[in-house]
């Protein structure tokens, strides 16, 4: 017999109870907003900073992270609706939690600034991660439950230069990982995520993080890092509109839509280094035809030095292809050798 769910009750016939359901839900979204935007509310304190270093933002806001009544009182309110009725859906965004891993919702999330309320189960940080993600910006964490968890600390070096748009994989620092420590209740990490980053282990129970994050547009791209090695595995671009184009990209190559090459090779100029190598990769895997000239010109003429010779190597790669087909998955996977491979960034860290 297959087992039934809570949605199967759900009342479709009853027009009234789903009307009452939306009001309820309604109203609560609006008084939310309201308070936010009122003088004194969290969305109001984040455009009192637009414009100001992440480090000065993050000093004026950290008090949303030290006086909680305001997160309780959402949760209390949220909790509310369901109790009224267990279909309402109370209006805030969800985030991860897939497959039982780390979760959590999203409070607030304006001009690269969010506020997100994290959990992570217990299995889902038993063993140390694998791999460490440093971010451009700053950001604090209060650790509202630390589930006996042990803390991971990792370093990275960052010069001037590298910040401002000159970082290269050849010339990246490595990764220094500190010996792990006991996660406290009540503790704030606060952190240059450019160049420190984080993780946790050994949790024995459910972990509960209220994480502030303030990730400005910057140059830097997103760095991933081996912990055990310490050396550098993956590139991304650190601004939110290109991750954004770069996930259209793949999608568009794995749907095979060739018809939107011109998408690909706008991108191939776009402002973050790690964003056009990677449009440069999809445009060839999705159509080595069209790709020939965007590639010949990124090998003579891109700024990033190792772009430069990606591109003049995966153009002496397709010379030896006939000019016909797709490029296949072989050469596809090829092309990942040329620099670190640019995924999608990854916010949240393990």
């Amino acid at each position: 017999m297959t087992a039934r769910s809570r949605h199967d009750h759900f009342p479709r016939a009853d027009l009234a109870r789903r009307q009452h359901i939306r009001d309820a839900v309604a109203a609560t979204d609006a008084a939310w907003r309201a308070a936010d935007a009122a003088p004194g509310g969290l969305l109001a304190a984040i455009d009192a900073v637009e414009g100001a270093p992440a480090e000065v933002a993050l000093a004026r806001l950290i008090p949303w992270l030290e006086d909680t009544a305001w997160l309780q009182a959402r949760l209390e309110a949220a909790l509310a609706l369901l109790a009224a009725d267990p279909f309402a859906r109370p209006p805030l965004r969800l985030v991860g939690g897939g497959d039982g891993g780390a979760g959590g919702l999203v409070l607030a999330d304006r001009r690269g600034v969010r506020v997100t309320l994290l959990v992570r189960p217990a299995g889902s940080c038993v063993a140390p991660p694998a791999s460490a993600v440093f971010v451009p910006g700053r950001a604090a964490i209060r650790v509202l439950a630390s589930g006996d968890a042990s803390l991971l600390w990792h370093e990275v070096a960052v010069d001037e230069a590298e910040e401002g748009g000159g970082f290269t994989a050849a010339a990246a620092a490595p990764c220094r990982s500190e010996p792990a420590r006991a996660l406290r209740t009540g503790e704030l990490l606060q952190l240059d995520t450019a160049r420190q980053s984080w993780s946790l282990a050994e949790a024995r129970r459910d972990i509960l993080l209220l994480e502030l994050a303030v990730q400005p547009p910057s140059p830097l791209p997103i760095r991933a890092y081996d912990i055990a090695s310490g050396r550098l595995i993956h590139v991304s671009a650190s601004r939110r509109d290109s991750s954004f184009r770069t996930m259209a990209l793949t999608l568009l190559r794995h749907l095979g839509r060739t018809d939107a090459a011109p998408l690909f090779a706008a991108e191939t100029g776009a402002e973050d280094f790690a964003a056009r190598w990677h449009a440069m990769r999809e445009l060839v895997a999705l159509d080595r035809v069209a790709a020939r000239s965007h590639l010949a010109a990124m090998a003579a003429g891109d700024p990033h030095p190792e772009v430069r010779r990606a591109a003049a190597a995966t153009a002496a790669l397709l010379t030896l292809l006939p000019l016909a087909g797709g490029v296949g998955e072989g050469l596809f996977l090829s092309m990942r050798a040329n620099m670190p491979h640019p995924n999608p960034p990854l916010k949240g860290r393990a």
